[in-house]
């Protein structure tokens, strides 16, 4: 009895297609040329002997075929990717207090630690969500092994891993007919985007009041997205009930955050690095998928 072995490449390249919802974005993403990512699917195609996309001039959408191989795909993907990294390096076993500042992608973190946990299954990882300043003095404790937040300006120490585009942003029906005062949505002093609002503010010449404060960052893109007021907020932290204020609007631009990782370079050394190298992979990801939405809806608005 013969067998057909399928081509994992052409898996990954079949699957981010239909991710990303086109042969240029999804070259991008991996590193090749529009043509190579035709070709990687010619050839599934070809073996399976089902079209797995319906093509048009305008639009790219998956087969009922296609729909039934993304499924499996993912799931192969996932099994080619946790065999090479569990066998490329060494049983690690021991556990990690992770410190998360809440903007820090919240709807891929459980994802990764999830592909953490299988490659890893013999390490425990305890998650602390919340503010950059009560993690770093949680860290300084001891309570906390490893911290991934914003580094304020005069900060110095940890890696910066990402830079993080700060955004004026208000819910999409607020009229910026504004009237004496700018009301403002925060997050507790100190804070860099409270700081940067309030800078800001000034360099408008624009006199403002703090009307609602949150200890979260969900609690206050909440209370823009309700109409509250306006708010700096971290690019990654927009949803589709806002807008972004730009110098249009009369809004400067703001300064990036820097996000960084602290105590890297104390004890478990191995074990940090696994984890930060998952979370790293998923920040260049989003960043690259961000990117090419971006481009997209500017193609369209052209």
């Amino acid at each position: 009895m013969s067998y057909q072995d399928l081509d994992i490449e052409g898996l990954r390249a079949f699957a981010t297609v239909a991710e990303t919802g086109g042969f240029t974005a999804a070259g991008e993403l991996l590193g090749r040329t529009q043509s190579a990512m035709s070709v990687k699917i010619k050839k599934l195609e070809e073996m399976l002997g089902h079209r797995v996309f319906a093509r048009t001039s305008r639009s790219l959408s998956l087969t009922p075929e296609g729909e039934i191989l993304l499924v499996y795909a993912r799931r192969l993907i996932d099994l080619n990717d946790e065999t090479i990294q569990r066998l490329s390096g060494s049983e690690t076993t021991g556990s990690i207090h992770l410190g998360v500042a809440e903007y820090v992608v919240p709807e891929h973190l459980p994802e990764v630690l999830s592909r953490f946990s299988k490659v890893y299954p013999q390490v425990y990882v305890e998650v602390k969500v919340g503010t950059n300043a009560a993690l770093v003095k949680s860290l300084e404790k001891g309570d906390l092994d490893l911290v991934i937040a914003k580094r304020d300006e005069s900060e110095t120490r940890g890696r910066v891993i990402r830079r993080e585009r700060l955004v004026w942003a208000c819910a999409r029906d607020m009229n910026l007919d504004l009237g004496a005062y700018i009301p403002l949505c925060a997050l507790p002093a100190p804070c860099v985007f409270r700081s940067r609002a309030m800078d800001g503010l000034k360099q408008m010449g624009r006199a403002w009041r703090v009307v609602y404060t949150s200890d979260s960052v969900s609690g206050v893109v909440a209370a823009i997205r309700a109409g509250l007021g306006i708010a700096v907020i971290a690019e990654s932290s927009l949803v589709p009930e806002l807008r972004v204020l730009t110098s249009k609007d009369g809004f400067p631009s703001l300064p990036d955050v820097e996000l960084t990782v602290f105590g890297e370079n104390h004890q478990k050394k191995a074990l940090k690095a696994a984890l930060v190298g998952f979370i790293e992979e998923s920040l260049r990801s989003l960043d690259i998928r961000r990117n090419l939405s971006n481009r997209r809806r500017q193609k369209m608005s052209a």
